[in-house]
């Protein structure tokens, strides 16, 4: 049986599963290119940057520019710009260039959420359409008649749908908790790497003094 035979015998829940369905591979290949640059790079510039943050400063800072399109380059510079800000300043800057960030890290969130929980629904709903075509088209006496072919093509209306919206239900949850997972491991990231710099800032400051 051709997948178009497959959609058609799912019946009409099959056109919002589908649009589902493509939705979530867009944003997924979004979201995988999306981490997949964070992941390759970020790690070695910030180390590159807490390393010679209080040797050549100027350099450090060119470094985060030159990576602007990473959230931790540009948590780093909201505070590293700031003109000789006190450490408590520092601090509060760190902290709100993060929170910035968080709803970068955690886009399409909401989409994937709703994907998953209204994709079974949707085949529920399919479910239920189907098996009212089978048993409205039962009549008393005419069991493998006429009408049985009416009967079979609920039936298969109501189990297609119901494993498509399975399907698509769980491949989308399957890439929602991988992005949770990365979104984790990057606030932690951040977290640790912004105290390391706030640490060296305040280090420098009483070595000014």
């Amino acid at each position: 049986m051709s997948n178009s035979n497959i959609l058609l015998l799912g019946g009409i829940v099959t056109i919002p599963l589908v649009l589902f369905s493509i939705l979530s591979m867009v944003l997924i290949g979004e979201r995988l290119l999306f981490w997949w640059n964070i992941n390759r790079r970020q790690r070695k510039m910030v180390q590159y940057v807490l390393q010679n943050y209080q040797k050549d400063q100027r350099m450090a800072i060119q470094v985060l520019k030159q990576n602007t399109d990473l959230p931790i380059a540009r948590i780093f510079l909201a505070a590293l710009l700031l003109n000789r800000p006190t450490p408590d300043e520092f601090r509060l800057a760190l902290e709100t260039a993060a929170q910035a960030e968080l709803p970068l890290l955690k886009r399409f969130n909401t989409v994937f959420e709703t994907i998953i929980t209204v994709s079974p629904l949707l085949g529920l709903l399919g479910t239920i359409l189907g098996l009212i075509r089978s048993f409205s088209s039962l009549q008393l006496g005419d069991i493998g008649g006429s009408n049985s072919a009416e009967v079979t093509g609920g039936i298969g209306e109501a189990l297609v749908s119901t494993v498509i919206g399975l399907v698509v239900a769980i491949f989308t949850l399957l890439f929602a908790n991988l992005f949770r997972s990365f979104y984790l491991r990057q606030s932690a990231f951040i977290q640790e790497s912004g105290g390391q710099l706030e640490l060296l800032y305040r280090q420098s400051v009483m070595g000014n003094r």
